[in-house]
């Protein structure tokens, strides 16, 4: 977990889940409470965390094109908020 400070206070929080082997170690670290603290979150990778995350509010997808310079991004709104947040 690494908590970034935004401009004009309040922190964001990136995870990145990929190294975790089991869901349990979601608990085991705290992130409850990180999760319900106030501010953004996002979640790398976040499968092996899967059932004991909150459901996100948006979804974001990174494809990489064919030619391996240029990313294909999918925005997916999963909640109401999620709506707002889309452009």
């Amino acid at each position: 977990m690494e908590p970034y400070e935004l401009p004009g206070g309040g922190a964001a929080f990136h995870f990145d889940f990929f190294r975790f082997e089991d869901a349990q170690e979601w608990e085991d670290a705290g992130f409850r409470d990180v999760y319900a603290s106030a501010g953004p979150k996002i979640a790398e990778w976040p499968e092996p965390a899967a059932g004991l995350l909150p459901l996100p509010d948006l979804r974001i997808a990174i494809a990489i094109g064919d030619d391996s310079r240029t990313r294909h991004v999918c925005l997916d709104a999963l909640s109401a908020r999620g709506l707002e947040m889309l452009p």
